[in-house]
């Protein structure tokens, strides 16, 4: 078990109080992380003793910053058990994704073929997809979901065809947060010949991930969603797909020459795909977040979080009229409303026990009509949270019906 009282101290933000003076009971880790002190003080000392740009200058303190900013390059690669030159930065996850799809669709996919993905995911690893298929009249197909709501191997099997060019799923739905047989479904593509994009911003944070041992083709995942700095996105690829990729933006830092007449001359991955000035401090900062969660552990931040959701899910039990979409998921996501009250009035209602939590669509538009609702309230955990925290939201959750019935008259 995990000294989490230890731990919490390590989070300045844990310490404040709501406006309403409640405790900060923080539920809405899916969105975002807090930031340890360590990683608060290397962003600070990045802007006090470390401003420079990277690979521009020909003095120490860019020498400095150069020799930071790729220290911290090795340090996810290592992570992930990547090579370094497979590691690209980005703004964001969503941008890792744009960049995948426009470097596949111009390298690799063309009129006829087949991009696979599903109705569970996040609106960053659907729409750049659409437009890839309207831009080269590619094919998109829909695997089916189970019961539960993800895909499994046996419903791959239903849809894939010797056409199949793409396959791009969450690793974890950032809704129902089912943890996906990522391995399985990418053997299977492979036999197939298709490249596999895994968005693994839901579980980079919270399970150990060996991109070797899954033989994925790509995977994105974001810094701000395990206790980094916002405006930083990774992106592994294999490195021979990615020498063969154009960069989705264009600038300078990504080439070699060009000339009046046009032509151009790319870097070699993972420089052709980081146009312009990187965010330095962020990306320095985030090697003092990974170093922070591994002298954690992997292992004990996902033993820990599931614990977590067992005790919040047989403390559920004792809620009336409370509707749980994933009672069957593997990660700390839980995804819940309350019959008959508006979501984001629940939402609002845990807000006045200082209790954040997420409500609406999470971004995933099409999943509606699969769990038969327009919105859900979100509860995702991290390390960093408690059972005496779950204790208040269960006795939230327990007034919450009897509140919004009295407000607006519901019977």
């Amino acid at each position: 078990m995990l000294n989490v009282q230890d731990i919490r101290k390590d989070f300045p933000i844990l310490n404040t109080k709501t406006s309403n003076g409640k405790n900060l009971i923080y539920f809405d880790n899916g969105a975002t992380t807090f930031k340890p002190k360590c990683v608060i003080d290397k962003m600070k000392y990045c802007y006090e003793e470390m401003t420079a740009n990277a690979h521009r200058g020909d003095y120490d303190l860019s020498h400095n910053v150069d020799v930071a900013f790729e220290e911290s390059r090795e340090t996810i690669a290592k992570f992930i058990n990547a090579p370094k030159d497979c590691v690209v930065f980005a703004a964001n996850d969503s941008t890792a994704l744009n960049i995948v799809a426009y470097g596949l669709q111009e390298a690799f996919i063309e009129e006829g073929d087949e991009i696979l993905l599903n109705e569970g995911e996040h609106a960053s690893n659907l729409l750049p997809w659409f437009r890839v298929a309207d831009t080269k009249k590619a094919i998109i197909k829909f695997i089916p979901l189970d019961e539960d709501g993800k895909i499994t191997p046996q419903n791959l099997k239903s849809v894939i065809t010797n056409k199949t060019k793409v396959i791009s799923f969450a690793h974890v739905g950032n809704v129902l947060g089912h943890l996906i047989d990522a391995k399985e479904i990418i053997d299977i593509a492979h036999q197939y010949g298709a490249y596999v994009v895994l968005d693994g911003a839901q579980s980079v944070p919270h399970i150990k991930i060996d991109v070797k041992e899954l033989d994925v083709d790509f995977l994105t995942f974001s810094a701000h969603k395990m206790c980094g700095p916002t405006g930083l996105g990774i992106l592994y690829g294999k490195y021979e797909l990615l020498e063969k990729m154009p960069p989705l933006l264009l600038g300078g830092g990504m080439n070699t020459r060009f000339y009046k007449d046009g032509q151009l001359y790319l870097k070699k991955p993972p420089f052709r795909f980081e146009s312009g000035t990187q965010p330095i401090e962020a990306v320095i900062a985030f090697k003092e977040a990974i170093d922070y969660i591994e002298k954690i552990g992997m292992d004990n931040i996902h033993r820990y979080e599931l614990k977590l959701r067992e005790y919040a899910l047989e403390k559920m039990k004792e809620v009336e009229d409370l509707i749980i979409y994933n009672k069957n998921a593997n990660t700390g996501i839980i995804t819940l409303n309350i019959k008959k009250v508006f979501a984001q009035d629940l939402s609002t209602h845990l807000n006045s026990y200082g209790i954040a939590t997420r409500s609406g669509q999470h971004c995933a538009k099409l999943l509606n009509d699969i769990i038969g609702t327009p919105s859900t309230v979100r509860v995702s955990f991290y390390f960093y949270n408690t059972f005496e925290e779950i204790d208040v939201l269960i006795q939230a959750l327990k007034k919450g019906r009897d509140f919004l019935d009295v407000y607006f008259g519901w019977s």
